[in-house]
């Protein structure tokens, strides 16, 4: 399998420039998509510099891929939803697939369509793995009857997507990623339910969510769900998670409830450690 870097960049490029340049949504998933094809290399690179998996130069390139494609359905959800909470509006992980690989349902917003797979890549073996990386990435579980190889990569996408969520959480407002005030954000604790799942050491469901910052918690927990242990090193070079887990608050209980998230997610790194050898 080939792929034409610089032509993925060029439609990606021009798919995009159909939306509203001005609206700070936009440019937010233009600048995730590119950090997410990054990891998603650097992610590879590092397994296969420690052993870490059955991964090759050549996933490397296609996992880089699947972070270029995996949220082309974010801009036309925003266009035609004003929003990008799935419950509210459509599954943007459905949407995006159905755009590269739906025939009809690649035509969007003004009638322009996104360049089908093909017009990049050089080999239509991949089109099912694509699809379904595609398709899951957002996905609380993904499929375990998956073939081992479509698996590794739609981890491999998955950790790298839930790596630059923990960025986004710290360089933009809260206020704006939440639909909240400060006030609120500021004044709120963490529900017991919330509090039951980060303990379980599983990422949080939307369902369970109820206060505004049960979403800086739910976001934490998204760092138990790291497959690879390449991923779990980026996220302490970074820095973002440390920053996350020292959010502060006006609630004496949400500053107890923060103290003790801090406390277990150390447990739980340092564990992780212990077993990676």
């Amino acid at each position: 399998m080939e792929i034409n870097r610089e032509r993925v960049k060029e439609v990606f490029r021009e798919y995009t420039s159909g939306y509203d340049a001005t609206d700070e949504k936009v440019k937010l998933k233009i600048g995730h998509t590119y950090r997410v094809a990054e990891l998603c290399e650097q992610i590879v690179r590092g397994e296969m510099q420690a052993g870490g998996g059955p991964v090759t130069a050549e996933d490397a390139d296609l996992a880089w891929l699947l972070g270029m494609l995996h949220d082309v359905g974010r801009f036309e959800q925003l266009r035609r939803y004003h929003t990008f909470i799935d419950a509210e509006s459509v599954e943007h992980a459905q949407l995006g697939a159905d755009i590269l690989f739906s025939g009809d349902a690649a035509c969007v917003g003004d009638g322009r369509a996104l360049p089908g797979i093909r017009d990049f890549v050089v080999a239509d073996d991949e089109d099912a793995l694509i699809e379904t990386a595609v398709r899951v990435h957002s996905d609380y579980r993904i499929p375990q009857e998956l073939p081992e190889r479509t698996k590794i990569l739609c981890n491999v996408l998955r950790d790298a997507d839930k790596i630059d969520i923990l960025r986004v959480n710290v360089e933009t407002p809260l206020e704006e990623i939440y639909n909240t005030t400060t006030e609120a954000l500021c004044a709120s604790a963490v529900s017991d339910a919330v509090m039951k799942s980060f303990y379980e050491h599983h990422a949080v469901l939307r369902s369970v969510k109820q206060t505004p910052v049960d979403h800086v918690a739910g976001h934490i927990s998204l760092v138990y769900e790291l497959v690879y242990g390449t991923s779990l090193r980026i996220v302490k070079e970074q820095g973002y998670l440390e920053r996350l887990l020292h959010f502060q608050s006006e609630n004496p209980k949400t500053q107890a409830q923060f103290l003790a998230i801090r406390a277990e997610m150390e447990r739980y790194l340092a564990d992780r450690d212990s077993a990676a050898g």
